[in-house]
């Protein structure tokens, strides 16, 4: 129905339009940059009593012109085609201009034309054989008057009427320009960027409007004002390096962290300069580029794992040999009849061997493949269970308190890792107390973009050292007590989801501060499902879980069964095991689905290695899952 009332209006204003042009006593003609008739009004048409085909849009000009030479409206014209192509090749190279002729009937027309900022041009013809009738008279009854005088008059007569068609363009482009202007602003006000510029005193002379979307906080009205009031001591601090390379000429690009709003931010610097080689100001694009730097650093993140994981498998596997060959020479031993302090030499050689084992089952957690596998949790409750699982760890003395500020809507976490990183963070300041003290847990948003998790103890803080190494793997102030891997683990776990972590000291302690990205967990459109699962109390489960979160379920346990239902309507999303018995995969009936035009999205589930192959033919979640992994696996929908 809007549809229909917008061509009922556009109709309407083309009838309007057209009947007031007929209303002017002036001949009007547009034509195209194809030389394509447009529009016109009756005049244009009764006064060179063209036929309709000539007045009706997409009319050629070349037929128009061929038509007025043979009607005899330019008088006798000896080569006619020549003519004709004359006027074409002109009009192809159109210029604004004034002219005045006299038509084969003996009446005087003005013509004035001007172009068109869209192409073309539109042409307006008036009558002034009246004009020219006074002005014969006043020559013929004004014998006082000299011909100079006359003359002049006519020459400023004519002027006039040129100037006034050329004030009509002008003003036309005018409000061309006027209209750009106000899109070009538009446009810009909508861009998800701040667009700016700063004279030499460094003062703003130009803005979008959209340094609030940038920097939260920041006033929108910024024309006028100096950088440093409006972007602040933190921010201008960053900037002000760069700012004053642009104003020597030089573009750069600037990334940085933002404090203040939490937020990370990129700015091109674009010097402004004049005609004679002058910066006269600086051109600034700011754009916030948090959760693309959250997304580079969880990359970086994942490919140093991946080269640690090449560089360690071939030692680990070899070292593990060794191992295998240690404990089973020290086995043999014990079962021998020793002395004992032979005896005491075995075991505890048996008790190192075991420790190095231990050790390559750390440095295969921290360089081996990992599964990020968030789900929705409450950030009270999983400190609240954090502490229940520290607790017992915790010697008398040594008291452990949580509290959460302001992080009150579940949020998407893999609460796996971030417990462990931080019991690995509790044991760590236990260790650090070295008798009573506090350790502090505290959980708090951060503009609306990093959930940041403090950790804190009473003990004697960090050295410089440690400060400047302890996030190195293998940095351990323990002695031969420590792996040096604890806080190793903690920054690994931060960085694979995009998050950062910060050493610090307090005036009563060490502080050590996770920040995660903050992605609330939205919650989910019930659909219809498919689901394909060849194993019945596997699919049993999962259909309960789909259903505990709002979904119908249609149940399929192979690929020949899910093709027969797939052709039901309103299906919403297609969830399948890789491993459907026979010659069926996940991926294969995907491409199948896919092939026979089934639009949903499609989700595979699968207890083969995150490396498999198999796994990329669509967004995969391993086996076993929980119910709310699967709800956080579906909440991250790609289009289909």
């Amino acid at each position: 129905m809007a549809d229909a009332d917008d061509i009922r209006d556009t109709t309407d204003i083309a009838a309007l339009t057209q009947a007031g042009l007929n209303l002017i006593q002036q001949s009007l003609s547009i034509y195209d940059s194809d030389l394509r008739f447009v529009v016109g009004n009756r005049t244009f048409q009764t006064m060179f009593n063209l036929p309709d085909r000539l007045v009706t849009r997409g009319a050629s000009f070349a037929d128009t012109i061929r038509f007025l030479v043979e009607s005899g409206e330019y008088g006798e014209v000896f080569d006619p085609e020549g003519f004709v192509r004359d006027r074409v090749e002109a009009a192809r190279a159109f210029e604004p201009h004034y002219m005045e002729r006299e038509r084969s009937n003996g009446r005087v027309i003005s013509v004035e034309g001007s172009p068109l900022p869209q192409g073309g041009w539109v042409t307006v013809y008036t009558d002034i054989t009246a004009i020219k009738r006074q002005e014969r008279l006043l020559r013929a009854r004004s014998e006082e008057l000299s011909d100079q005088v006359i003359a002049h008059s006519e020459e400023l007569a004519g002027t006039n009427r040129a100037l006034a068609a050329t004030n009509a363009a002008l003003q036309e482009a005018k409000r061309q320009l006027t209209e750009m202007e106000a899109r070009a602003r538009v446009t810009t006000e909508m861009m998800p960027a701040h667009i700016a510029r700063i004279g030499r005193d460094l003062v703003y002379t130009y803005s979008n409007r959209q340094l609030g979307s940038v920097l939260p906080g920041r006033p929108r009205e910024i024309v006028g004002r100096d950088i440093e009031t409006v972007l602040g001591k933190e921010a201008y601090g960053k900037v002000q390096p760069n700012l004053a390379q642009a104003l020597d000429g030089e573009r750069s690009v600037l990334e940085f962290a933002h404090e203040e709003s939490g937020r990370r931010v990129r700015v091109a610097f674009t010097p402004d300069v004049d005609d004679q080689g002058q910066v006269t100001g600086v051109y600034l694009l700011s754009m916030d580029v948090t959760e693309e730097a959250q997304a580079r650093a969880a990359l970086v993140q994942t490919r140093k794992r991946a080269l640690a994981a090449q560089l360690t498998s071939g030692m680990a596997h070899d070292f593990s040999n060794l191992l295998t060959i240690i404990l089973g020479l020290q086995s043999r031993l014990g079962q021998m009849a020793l002395p004992d302090d032979a005896r005491m030499l075995t075991e505890a050689t048996m008790g190192a061997a075991r420790r190095g084992g231990a050790l390559l089952d750390r440095i295969a957690t921290l360089s081996g493949a990992r599964e990020v596998r968030p789900e929705p949790v409450e950030v009270a409750k999983l400190l609240s269970d954090t502490e229940v699982l520290a607790r017992p760890s915790l010697p008398d003395g040594i008291t452990l308190s949580t509290s959460c500020d302001g992080a009150d809507d579940p949020v998407l976490l893999d609460t796996g890792a971030v417990q462990d990183a931080l019991l690995n963070l509790i044991l760590n300041a236990k260790d650090a107390l070295a008798g009573p003290g506090q350790i502090t847990i505290t959980a708090r948003p951060v503009a609306d973009t990093w959930l940041e998790i403090d950790v804190t103890d009473t003990g004697p803080g960090f050295s410089q050292d440690a400060l400047d190494h302890a996030l190195d793997a293998f940095y351990t102030t323990k002695g031969g007590e420590g792996s040096g891997l604890g806080l190793a683990m903690v920054y690994d776990q931060a960085k694979m989801v995009g998050g950062q972590v910060r050493l610090s000291n307090t005036g009563t302690g060490a502080r050590v501060t996770m920040r995660l990205p903050l992605k609330h967990a939205r919650p989910l459109e019930s659909r219809l499902v498919l689901l394909i699962e060849d194993q019945p109390d596997i699919r049993a489960d999962v259909r309960e879980k789909l259903v505990a979160l709002g979904h119908q379920v249609i149940e399929a346990e192979s690929g020949e069964e899910a093709l027969e239902l797939a052709g039901i309507d309103g299906i919403g999303l297609v969830l399948s095991d890789i491993m459907l018995g026979g010659d069926w995969t996940g991926d294969r009936l995907i491409a199948e689905l896919d092939s026979r035009g089934l639009m949903a999205p499609k989700r595979l589930m699968s207890s083969l290695p995150i490396d498999d192959p198999r796994r990329a033919a669509a967004p995969c979640l391993s086996k076993p899952f929980t119910q709310g992994q699967l709800a956080a696996f579906l909440i991250e929908e790609p289009h289909a």
